[in-house]
């Protein structure tokens, strides 16, 4: 019996001491096998204490970069592994001080010595507004840059800019009220096809002229400002019909017995008022009032006249000037006495003392054609006055605009001629132009 308890217990020692010899045995740094249903979890921070012993131990030699691998203490890890270590209680070192650019240099490039960049600007592009109508009278669209050439002062230029697109007009109307009241009233009769002309992207100013200009109204959009200003106009009335009574029974002077005055025994002689017609006035206004307007418009001056002109303080050539600086085109329609061909030509044969007299009516034509306004619409019946007024504000909207930069250093007027790659085809283009001042 006790031998069978001793061997008990010695099989029992032994299985002891071989659990003990296996349990040594066992690694420690193999992880288990990932699972296919549970993530693999993230590695626990380490503790304070191991952080501390971390610290502690000598910074490790830098790793070399020219092997396949970076060594960290006992374990070899890939570059992709190696994350670098920064230290955040120091601190960045200063910013490099910031220089400028001082004014009007450019920096050059160290190794050339050439600008790295350069702005080119064209700082004077002379804009030329140009109608092509065949023999007909009719726009002739389709042209391209290649079709048409510009010449200044005889020298060929170069095209900066071409577009056949429409523009917006700032436009300024001036009526000419000091003609006869009844070609006055056939005008007023018009003016509500002048509006239907102009669209909703135009902008529209109206003056009037007889013996002095008057500013009815300033740039609106054609809507209902237009058709309130109109309206006003219809109501202006026209010079008297006929000459003026300087004597008999309806002239100023008193009541006369037998030839002879009642109140004086000598006859008073009555002159006749001076009759002014001040039409260079009232596009010279017009003209500095368009020039305030936006440069990305179309500007024109649409007149309404008999083409009377007379005791203006501005004349021609200074009004044309602003004209052509300002780039502005005039266009016109005539009625009463400019309607007619023969009196156009009958008023050029006067002698200078006459036509100081009676004022010049050939005048119109001339600020039309040097602008480039094509011709005068001359029109007597209202149906006519109406249809022409759609094509002058056509004309005027599709034009062609070519673009050139001129050569600098040149002062004065510069003429201009424009011509075009096509037959039997007329060319309406401003004569020339003024150069604006430079900046200093």
């Amino acid at each position: 019996m006790a031998t069978k308890t001793s061997a008990v217990l010695i099989v029992g020692l032994t299985l002891l001491l071989a659990g003990a010899l296996a349990a040594q045995q066992k690694p420690d740094d193999i992880p288990d096998a990932p699972s296919a249903t549970r993530p693999i979890p993230p590695p626990e921070p380490p503790s304070p204490r191991q952080q501390a012993d971390e610290d502690s131990k000598p910074n490790a030699p830098p790793a070399d970069n020219s092997g396949e691998g970076v060594t960290t203490g006992s374990k070899e890890l890939p570059h992709s592994a190696a994350e670098p270590v920064y230290d955040k209680s120091a601190t960045p070192p200063p910013m490099p001080p910031v220089t400028t650019v001082p004014a009007g240099s450019v920096p050059r490039d160290e190794e050339t010595g050439e600008d790295l960049y350069k702005i080119r600007v064209t700082t004077n592009l002379v804009l030329v507004p140009v109608t092509v109508k065949d023999g007909e009278g009719r726009l002739v669209g389709g042209l391209l840059p290649k079709d048409f050439s510009v010449l200044e002062s005889g020298q060929r230029q170069t095209l900066k800019f071409f577009t056949s697109d429409p523009f917006p007009l700032s436009a300024a109307v001036i009526f000419d009220t000091g003609m006869p009241d009844v070609g006055l009233r056939k005008v007023q009769e018009t003016l509500s096809a002048l509006q239907g002309a102009f669209s909703q992207f135009d902008e529209v100013g109206i003056y009037t002229y007889s013996s002095t200009v008057g500013r009815v109204s300033d740039f609106a959009s054609a809507g209902k400002e237009l058709t309130a200003t109109l309206n006003l106009v219809k109501g202006y009335s026209g010079a008297n019909n006929g000459p003026p009574v300087t004597s008999g029974p309806l002239g100023p002077q008193g009541p006369i017995i037998n030839g002879r005055p009642v109140d004086s025994p000598v006859t008073p002689v009555s002159t006749p008022p001076k009759v002014a017609r001040v039409m260079n006035d009232a596009i010279l206004l017009a003209a500095r009032d368009l020039s305030k307007r936006d440069r990305a418009r179309r500007k024109i001056i649409f007149i309404i006249s008999d083409g009377r002109e007379q005791g203006s303080t501005a004349s021609y050539k200074d009004t044309l000037k602003v004209l052509l600086t300002q780039n502005i085109t005039v266009y016109a329609v005539g009625v009463e006495g400019a309607a007619i061909p023969v009196y156009d030509r009958l008023q050029r044969i006067h002698l200078p003392k006459t036509r100081a007299a009676l004022g010049y009516s050939d005048i119109l034509p001339k600020y039309v054609n040097a602008t480039g306004g094509g011709t005068v619409y001359g029109e007597l019946a209202q149906a006519d006055i109406e249809r022409a007024y759609a094509r002058a504000i056509g004309d005027a909207r599709n034009q062609y605009t070519l673009g050139y930069a001129p050569k600098a250093g040149m002062g004065g007027y510069r003429q201009i001629e424009v011509r075009v790659r096509r037959p039997d085809v007329k060319v309406y283009a401003k004569d020339g132009y003024y150069p604006l001042p430079t900046a200093p």
